[in-house]
């Protein structure tokens, strides 16, 4: 099966060899395979193809100068080197080919893309908004066209020093919506990207993604899940073309039999007992110095003698007689550096002689070997003096606690510490048994270090095998380039040498970096029979070898290539080969060799002779391997591997080929598998892991009827390959390099390959390339990694990560997960310089790679995601009904007590109007305090009583009749900062009969972005004055508002500071309590501005019903931290205490800002029972405050008087804040049970609220996916993909609440999701639009069902998804209670793939994947899910996000991200009741004004 080849003739050109018959496996390897990149690559220039580059801030990765000029270890080349260096011919050609100007990557679109986008129009550290006036928006756009309006809620100040945010401020959009579902509009918006102009340039970008993307794919794979209503079910169906294996089964191969040599010793200490007193004089080992030159030779007599003196030390004089420290069959571990071989020698065979056993590791520090050297049990390491000195010490000199490593006793074994051992001391030398003789480490593919256990007859039979097979004779020179403390470099340099008295040459690592050539310099200066290397050092000395004309390699038999087992060391042997040809070197001295740590050496080539013919070369089809299957490649040579063989299989040991993954099965002669080898001794097996034991060194292979084969058992090598012909072994890769993508395999090292076959050499360095697959979505993906050079351009990195996925597309058909270049130097290094894979790829999954670029393409590698839902035909809203009727379910509904029937015996009742009612407590009980007012010190700086509260409210109202000459219902904007005046306005404006408007007052430090939004709201509600104070009527006129909006045209502005004295001739009393009594003015997250009507009789209702909930009466005192300027919280501070009597504490949320205790303080202070805050200020306690509650104690603050707190909020309650928040606060007397949300929407402020009677809320746990398909579906605690939902609060007394289906407006059972509706006295009566027409939402507020017995009801949309859920508790009314659990809003859900998604949902998982992130918000943007996340760490770990993001998505919500954009904390806008603002991001997104860090753009 492998090609014949001819033997190379002698040739003009270096690079070109004599080709038998025109056969073209005759050429390198690499050449074939450059060749088939640019093939590939070239077929892809066809289709022009356009790759968004990624956005990066200038500032990010810009090297360090020291950084810059140091180039990276110029070892650059990993252990496992892997092709060639390129050709200069053909690098020249494929660069050519691919500079055509039919380049793939579009010019244009990087042109534009890699300027820093520096567009951002705010200072830094303020929220960034719209710049540009709203006339000029106002001037450019139909009205109804606009997206997005702003908030209207939210109020920031200067000063956030404890805040991580700056502050909260309310991004103005670019227009106004009447107050419409944003959805009516969407057509005409789609063409301009959603209101933005496509001119921009993250426009182009994104139309750019999605032009890639509707590329066609290759065919998707078969492995589509099928959505079962419960669990998904992988279906994988096999590709029925894919090749098949069609030989017989293999029967195990035998190797020539041990010859037995009559002088071959019993034990190995035995050889060493011999020379050392027999030939003392022969040299055993040279060392050489840093320069390369020999430093030190240790001879046979020597190495005896120390080692008997090590031996007698380590077992008599480290302890007392009766308590030695060591016992023979103790471990011991072996700290020596890589350039000591004459130490460790001394020390690796003293304690042999001390029956003590040696495990050697590498330099001190590695937590994995700490697990080693912890599940060894060792306590004692040997090391030299030097190296003791070289180890961190603590303060009092004593050597420092590796993480994860046990105590370790640490001893010098340098000469002059050890103890002459007495003529008559000899230690036990006894025949070869299965005892262990030491344990070599290895780190396992997950990274985890596993001691592999040698006994001393597999030691030994090992040793006889390797002299048999590599025909060692005594005094032969050995140049060991490779780590003498474990694998071949051990075996031979260290054990064989011994067996056989050579001479070994050690060349240590470090050598090798500054003269790479030394150790040919070795081989001829000794005259060196054999040298052990890897293609690492071919490779250097090929590089190198223009400093050295006259070496010599004539006296090589053996040049032992220990990595032979990579199947693209052909490569390097074959270029090494042509360059040293002229310096004497044989080809038939080119030895491959196959090892592993359990199997030691697997196979290795014998030293040919002079003249026969070289072994052939096997070209197998890349895609007959990924199916395990060997294919010959004859059509497709772009796809081919060249294999060369490793030699036969070892003296006296045997072979066989089984199925890498399943039971031992044995493979058919044209299938790949694992190797196993039996080895003649036993005795092997993983230090103190029986189970693992069993299955890698106890194989007994079975046939396709699952019966054994033989009784022999086998060794599992962890290499790949087959036998071929003449019984030659053929390596194709490792099991740990093993990628299994959809049921194919693909070797990391072919990867690597074709990788450093894309014209690499400007970009990354050869052999710093680390490749493996990470589990993401039911398969394994596969991650590139690779460093980049210090002065590779951004855009020639980005191409040449986009040809690399082609290459490997093209090559290997299957695509690369992520490919990630990062600075030089900085991938973690084995010992030996080579990329330590597994911890790679931990810092990968970690986060803490920081790459300096990245590609993710997720949308061409995952093809496994379920099918779309396709909605279903809707079932009739009757026989839904029925159906629950039938299922004995009943429909979902539930209310507050009804209002008639609790007895009212308050006086407040016959007052029909909020103003009588103050009127009438400012005569009954004038001096009665209703309102306080709290600074940031906690001092009440403004107080006021009834009648104060009512003289002030007519002073106001007769300012208004005489300066602003308003009518009744006239709209007028109350423009204040909270406080007792904005209170007193308000009844003033009610007493003259006006339509008071509540604003927040804009932001002095933040005109740009706040004062807009004031602008909007008072041309919105056509007011025809502003109320205000001194102070902001010079801002509301100031230069700086001119920059932001028109002051020309402002209504009349009044300032209330100065009143007149003049009493107000009468007072207005509406003609009817169905009156319009003020305009409450919000935007929703989703960034609609609406304002509803709140009727007289409704504000009357709403003050009743939540007196009664809460219990107030005059005598009760509320805090409340809220903000008073829409909703709940304008209720509590506003119209509560003058319904009910009761006294507020007011403390502005602001003021938390400079004082975060204050809040807390004034509870404990004032000893109040109910509070009521926002998240935002719940959020700012847990966060500041939570390190500090022995503060608190100290400060006296003591939280048990709190019977209820109160989160007024519109939203799913936040589950995790609330309970950080009651569990921080425990310890302060804070009673687990106090917290609790309340639930309203813009068609009724107040749905939901505790209270202080009835059941506490309650939680359940749904199932995320079932969510998604709209349906509930109740789990236990813990249960995967769960989500935790609180109720809401109780409903309050007089409020209906059914749950319907939004589209078939019927009712829906219980435990179902749908839209909550509501009907109650105390719902709005109305949106207030700009041209007051109801049409378009008129239904949000009188809607009926379309059957069943609640049809006759006028409900009120909320426009929130929920449900109830009916309870085991009893309710005040002794029936069972219904629980409300609130969703989410439906305007926000983000319909993807044909399911419905909650933002908050795909948060709260990206929240979690890394600990830099510290807000997230998404939206989608043309069907691409677009995920903002703010980076509280350094910047290098911007890009560490974009794999974490994109695979916690993937995962939990089976999307696939389409943006990852990285920005500074405190860009995501929040608006004053810590909602996020998702459409404003959205519009600064693609108006590009985030001044992102990084955006990713996954293909």
């Amino acid at each position: 099966m492998p090609a014949p080849s001819a033997a190379p003739a002698p040739s003009t050109s270096k690079y070109h060899r004599a080709r038998s018959g025109g056969a073209r496996d005759e050429r390198y390897r690499s050449d074939i395979h450059t060749e088939a990149v640019q093939a590939a690559l070239a077929k892809h220039k066809e289709q022009k193809m356009a790759l968004p580059m990624p956005t990066k801030r200038r500032s990010t990765f810009v090297q360090s100068p020291a950084d810059a000029c140091t180039p990276p270890d110029t070892s650059s080349a990993s252990e496992d080197e892997g092709s060639l260096r390129r050709q200069a011919a053909l690098s020249a050609a494929l660069h050519q080919s691919l500079q055509n100007a039919e380049s793939w990557i579009n010019r244009s679109i990087q042109g534009s893309s890699t300027s820093s986008s520096a567009s951002s129009t705010l200072s830094h550290g303020e929220g960034k908004g719209t710049s540009g006036s709203l006339a000029d928006v106002f001037a450019n756009t139909r009205i109804e066209n606009f997206s997005v309006p702003p908030d209207v809620t939210a109020t920031t100040s200067s000063t956030s020093s404890s805040s991580a945010r700056p502050a909260t401020i309310d991004l103005p959009p670019s227009g106004i919506v009447k107050g419409m579902h944003k959805g009516s509009n969407r057509s005409s918006l789609m063409d301009t990207a959603d209101g933005v102009p496509v001119s921009s340039r993250v426009s182009t970008k994104i139309q750019q993604l999605l032009n890639t993307l509707k590329r066609p794919k290759r065919p998707p794979l078969k492995e589509f899940f099928v959505d079962d209503f419960e669990e998904i079910v992988e279906v994988p169906q096999p590709d029925p073309n894919q090749p098949k294996p069609e030989g017989r089964q293999m029967t195990p191969v035998k190797g020539e039999p041990l010859g037995v040599v009559c002088n071959w010793p019993p034990a190995l200490e035995a050889a060493l007992q011999r020379w050392g007193t027999t030939q003392a004089k022969c040299p055993c080992l040279t060392a050489l110095d840093v320069t390369g030159k020999p430093v030190y030779t240790l001879t046979y007599g020597k190495l005896w003698s120390r080692s008997l003196k090590l031996a007698y030390t380590l077992l008599n004089k480290l302890g007392t007689k009766n308590e030695p420290v060591l016992k023979p069959g103790d471990r011991v571990a072996l700290v020596y550096p890589n350039n000591d071989p004459v130490m460790f020698m001394v020390a690796f065979y003293g304690c042999l002689l001390a029956e003590v056993i040696p495990v050697p590791i590498e330099d001190a520090g590695g937590q994995q070997i700490g697990f080693l050297l912890g599940s060894c049990g060792i306590a004692l390491a040997l090391t030299t003096e030097v190296c003791l000195k070289g180890l961190p010490k603590t303060q009092n000199g004593e050597i420092v606690q590796f993480k994860g490593w046990p105590r370790l006793k640490w001893v010098v074994t340098d000469s002059k510490y050890l103890s002459k051992s007495p003529k008559d001391w000899q230690p036990n030398i006894s025949a070869a048994g299965t005892e262990p003789a030491y344990i070599e480490y290895k780190t396992s593919k997950e990274g985890s270090v596993m001691g592999v256990t040698v006994s001393r007859i597999a030691m030994l039979s090992h040793c006889q095998a390797l002299s048999q097979a590599c025909n060692y004779s005594e005094g032969e020179a050995v140049v060991n380039v490779l780590d003498f403390k474990k694998d071949a470099g051990l075996w031979h340099g260290i054990l064989t040498n011994v067996m056989n008295k050579l001479h070994t040459i050690s060349v240590p690592y470090s050598v090798m970096k500054t003269c790479p050539l030394s150790w040919v310099q070795r081989v001829h200066a000794h005259k060196a029979k054999v040298a052990l290397v890897k293609c690492r050092d071919l490779h250097w000395a090929m590089m190198a070898h223009r400093d050295q004309r006259d070496v010599s390699l004539s006296s090589l038999r053996m040049l032992i290539v220990t990595d032979g087992a990579n199947p693209w060391s052909v490569s390097s042997c074959d270029a090494f080969l042509s360059l040293f040809q002229n310096h004497g070197l044989k080809p038939e001295a080119i030895c491959p060799c196959a090892t592993s740590p359990e199997a030691m050496t697997v196979a290795i080539r014998r030293p040919g002779v002079p003249g026969a013919p070289l072994p052939g070369r096997a070209i197998l089809s890349m895609n007959g391997l990924s199916y395990s299957v060997i294919r010959v490649n004859t059509e497709d040579k772009n796809s081919a591997l060249t294999v060369q063989d490793v030699g036969h299989v070892m003296p006296g040991g045997m072979m066989c080929i089984v199925k890498p993954d399943g039971p031992p099965q044995l493979c058919k002669t044209d299938e790949i598998g694992e190797i196993c080898v039996s080895l003649r001794a036993g005795g092997m097996m993983y230090y103190g892991l029986a189970g693992v034991t069993k299955n890698t060194f106890e194989v007994i292979p079975v046939n396709s009827a699952g019966s054994p084969v033989g009784d022999v058992p086998f060794v599992r090598s962890g290499l790949l390959g087959f036998v071929g012909p003449g019984s030659l072994v053929f390596v194709v890769g490792k099991m740990d390099g093993l990628l299994t993508v959809s049921g194919r395999r693909h070797n990391a090292d072919d990867i690597v390959a074709t990788g450093l076959a894309v014209e690499s050499i400007k970009t990354v360095y050869r052999g710093r390339i680390a490749v493996f697959s990470v589990s993401v979505f039911y398969d394994e993906r596969i991650v590139v990694v690779a460093e980049q050079r210090p002065d590779a351009s951004e855009e020639d990195s980005f191409q040449w990560m986009s040809r690399v996925l082609q290459a490997i597309d093209s090559i290997h058909q299957v695509g690369i997960y992520c490919l990630a270049l990062v600075p030089a130097n900085t991938l973690p290094k084995t010992p030996l310089g080579g990329i330590h894979i597994s911890q790679t790829k931990q810092h990968f999954l970690e986060g803490s790679l920081h790459p300096c670029n990245i590609l993710m393409c997720p949308h061409t590698c995952v093809t496994n995601l379920p099918k779309p839902r396709q909605k279903q035909p809707g079932v009739g809203p009757a026989s839904v009904l029925v159906g629950n009727l039938v299922a004995g379910k009943r429909i979902a509904q539930a209310s507050g007590r009804d209002l008639g029937q609790i007895e009212d015996n308050d006086l407040v009742k016959k007052h029909q109007f909020l103003t009588e009612v103050l009127q009438w407590r400012a005569q009954a009980t004038p001096d009665h305090p209703l309102f306080l007012l709290l600074n940031a010190k906690g001092t009440i700086v403004c107080t006021a009583t009834c009648v104060q509260l009512h003289k002030r409210a007519e002073r106001i109202a007769s300012l208004l009749c005489d300066k602003g000459h308003l009518n009744a219902g006239d709209n007028v904007v109350l423009l204040y900062p909270p406080g007792i005046e904005l209170i007193a306005a308000f009844y003033g404006c009610l007493y003259t009969g006006c339509v008071p408007v509540t604003v927040r007052p804009p932001h002095a430090q933040n005109l740009a972005a706040t004062l807009p939004t004031v602008r909007m709201i008072v041309d919105v509600s056509k007011a025809a004055c502003i109320l205000t104070t001194q102070t902001l009527m010079r801002l509301l006129k100031s230069r700086e508002a001119a920059a932001a909006v028109d002051v020309k045209t402002w209504p009349t502005i009044i300032d209330t500071d100065d009143l007149p004295r003049k009493r107000l001739p009468q007072i207005y009393k509406p003609p009817t309590p169905e009156m319009l009594a003020y305009l409450d003015f919000s935007v929703s997250t989703t960034g609609m501005l609406t304002g509803v009507k709140m009727s007289h009789s409704a504000v009357s209702a709403l003050c009743r019903a939540i007196k009664l909930q809460c219990e107030l009466y005059s005598s009760r005192q509320i805090a409340i931290c809220l903000d008073p300027y829409c909703g709940l919280g304008f209720v509590l501070w506003c119209l509560c205490s003058v319904y009910s009597g009761h006294q507020t504490i007011l403390i502005p949320p602001m003021e938390l800002e400079s004082n975060l205790f204050l809040w807390l303080s004034t509870v404990s202070q004032y000893k109040i029972r109910d509070t009521f805050c926002s998240y935002s200020v719940m959020e700012l306690c847990t966060k500041g405050l939570g390190n500090q509650v022995e503060m608190l104690k100290a400060r006296g603050i003591h939280l048990s008087c709190v019977r209820t707190c109160v989160v007024v909020a519109e939203e799913r309650p936040r589950v995790s804040l609330t309970q950080s928040f009651s569990k921080l606060f425990k310890d302060i007397g804070l009673s687990l049970r106090a917290v609790s949300t309340t639930f309203g929407s813009r068609v009724n402020v107040a749905i939901c609220l505790q209270g202080t009677s009835g059941p506490d809320p309650t939680t359940v746990y749904v199932d995320l996916k079932s969510l998604r398909h709209d349906r509930v579906r109740l789990v236990e605690r813990g249960a995967p993909q769960s989500l935790l939902l609180s109720e809401s609060g109780k409903i309050l007394p007089g409020v209906k609440v059914v749950i319907v289906n939004p589209e078939t407006k019927g009712p829906v059972g219980d435990s179902h999701l749908g839209e909550i509706w509501v009907n109650s006295p105390h719902t709005a009566s109305g949106y207030y639009t700009i041209y007051d027409n109801e049409t378009l939402p008129a239904d949000h507020f009188n809607t009926r069902l379309s059957f069943g017995d609640a049809a006759q009801t006028l409900w009120a949309r909320t426009g929130y998804l929920g449900f109830v859920r009916r309870t085991e508790l009893t309710a005040a009314s002794g029936e069972r209670h219904d629980a409300l659990y609130v969703v989410g809003a439906l305007d926000e859900t983000l319909e993807l793939r044909g399911l419905r998604y909650h933002p908050i949902d795909i948060e709260t998982s990206v929240s979690r994947t890394h600990r830099s992130i510290a807000e997230c918000a998404v939206f989608t943007w043309t069907n691409l899910l677009v995920v903002v996340v703010e980076l509280c760490g350094c910047e290098q770990e911007a890009l560490d996000l974009v794999p974490l993001v994109t695979n916690v998505v993937l995962e939990e919500h089976y999307l696939i991200v389409g943006v990852v954009v990285v920005v500074d904390p405190g860009v995501i806008p929040i608006n004053s009741r810590g909602e996020k603002q998702r459409m404003h991001l959205r519009d600064s997104f693609l108006a590009d004004q985030l001044d992102p860090i990084y955006v990713a753009y996954n293909m």
